[in-house]
Formats: C-alpha cells, sequence, structure tokens
C-alpha cells in the first residue's frame, strides 16, 4: 500500500505493556475489567501495621484504610538495565517500574532496541518522588555515603525518567520529561505522536508511572478535599463523593503506520 492509502500522518500503536493494582500485566487488567473487579482494596489492621502505619491512626473515624497494590512494588531487575544492587536500592520505584514496563512494551512490539535500524524517542514522565523523603532521607548513614545531591539527582528526580531509559538502552531519539498532573501520559503520547510525524524519531516511547507511597496504607479523610470517605470510587454516578489515589504504569510503543506496515522492517525482532 502506498503512503496516501495508509494516510501520512497515522500512527500505529505496535506494542504495549503495563501493571496496574492487582493487575501484573494487561492480560490481568482486563480480566479485572471483563470481572468488575475492582483494585481498590481494605487493609487489615495487621497490614497496615506491617506497613508502618501509626497504630493510633487506625483508630482515628477520619482514617480510611484502603488502597492500591502494585504487584512486587518493591522489585527490580536491575541487572537487566545494568544496575549495581546498591544503585538499583537508591532508584525511585516508579523509576524501576516505568524501566521494566517500557523493556516489556518493546518486547511486546517485537523489537530489539540495540537492533533497530532507527531512533527511539521516549516520552514520560511519573508522579511525586516520594521515595527521597520517605525512604531515603530518613536513613542518616545513605545520605553521609551518598550525599544528597546524588540521592536526589541519580535515580529520583522526575527529569530524569526519560533520559536515564535512554542512556540504559542506547536510544538516540528525543528523550523528554512531561509533567502535567493528571494529564502526563496522555501528553506524552501527543508529544510522541509529534515527534513521529516530524521525523525526529522513527520509533517513539510514551507513558508514565505513579506509585503511591508510603505503600499498603490508607488514607486520612478531610471535608472539602478530593479523596473519598469511604475507600469507593464512583466514577459518573449520582453517589460519587471522592477519588482513590491508586499506582501503575503503562506505556505503548508507536510508529509511523507506514513504517509500521511495511513489508521492509527497518529492524528484526529479536530472536
Amino acid at each position: 500500500m502506498s503512503d496516501e492509502q495508509l494516510g501520512g500522518d497515522a500512527i500505529a500503536i505496535v506494542g504495549m505493556a503495563g501493571r496496574f493494582g492487582e493487575a501484573p500485566d494487561l492480560a490481568a487488567f482486563w480480566q479485572n475489567l471483563v470481572r468488575g473487579e475492582s483494585a481498590v482494596r481494605r487493609f487489615t489492621d495487621e497490614e497496615l501495621l506491617a506497613a508502618g502505619a501509626p497504630r493510633a491512626r487506625l483508630s482515628d473515624p477520619s482514617y480510611v484504610p484502603y488502597g492500591v497494590v502494585m504487584p512486587d512494588m518493591e522489585g527490580f531487575d536491575a541487572g537487566l538495565f545494568g544496575f549495581s544492587p546498591r544503585d538499583a536500592a537508591l532508584l525511585d520505584p516508579q523509576h524501576r517500574h516505568f524501566f521494566e514496563v517500557a523493556w516489556a512494551a518493546l518486547d511486546d512490539a517485537g523489537y530489539d532496541p540495540g537492533r533497530f535500524d532507527g531512533a527511539i524517542g521516549v516520552f514520560a514522565g511519573s508522579g511525586h518522588n516520594a521515595y527521597l523523603p520517605y525512604n531515603l532521607l530518613t536513613n542518616p548513614a545513605v545520605v553521609q555515603k551518598v550525599g544528597f545531591f546524588l540521592l536526589r539527582h541519580t535515580g529520583n528526580d522526575k527529569d530524569f525518567l526519560p533520559t536515564r531509559l535512554s542512556y540504559c538502552l542506547n536510544l538516540r531519539g528525543p528523550s523528554v520529561a512531561v509533567q502535567t498532573a493528571c494529564s502526563t501520559s496522555l501528553v506524552a503520547v501527543h508529544l510522541a505522536v509529534q515527534s513521529l510525524l516530524a521525523g525526529e524519531c522513527d520509533m517513539a516511547l510514551a507513558g508514565g508511572c505513579t506509585i503511591e507511597l508510603p505503600h499498603r496504607q490508607g488514607y486520612v479523610f478531610r471535608e472539602g478535599e478530593i479523596l473519598s470517605p469511604d475507600g469507593k470510587c464512583r466514577p459518573f454516578d449520582a453517589k460519587a463523593q471522592g477519588t482513590v489515589f491508586g499506582s501503575g504504569a503503562g506505556v505503548v510503543v508507536l510508529r509511523r503506520l507506514a513504517d509500521a506496515t511495511s513489508s521492509t522492517r527497518s529492524s528484526a525482532p529479536p530472536p
């Protein structure tokens, strides 16, 4: 087919991956949607205490013991990306999960980034880097040994999320940090599409990651705020009272449609 038949400005999603509450991958996420299962769960007192919630808070009537658990939140295949155990421990979990999901998305697309004959761009963002104040800065020995500058920049600053991935995978396309609050991943996709159409890259990864920390804990309800008083999120419902923040990561792999459907691939998939 000609470029005109395919549409000169058409974009194809050639791969995707994600992990969300109670769903380690897209297949599990889809099954949860089909079954109408919510990822929001109620924590027992034992679970909350084990996660570090203050005991006094459990008896607070404004405390809502609900949340969304990210599968294997603390886990990371550090060796795959060339991280030492110490560097991996200093890395924000949002970065860890984004890296793994980006790799899974490329695998789903059937492309080996090291063999792709073209520029691969990254457009992505993450949530607030709470790992730094809640986990790293509370350990004086780590701060003293590593230094605040490296702790903040090396693995926790949101601005370095896409460029760190580009460096680790030797990607040569544009690498842009996107931060637009709740629309970050959507805007990242928009910018990736524009970059592809402008010829800045031949493939683009777009998405984001957010993880609530402290993890496996509830939250305190305050009248007039956005959070739900009962841990239930009822969108488009007359009974809606607020939202429950969750954790998740998602990445799509994009190409110009003419390139994606060309009989002559610019890259061979990994064996």
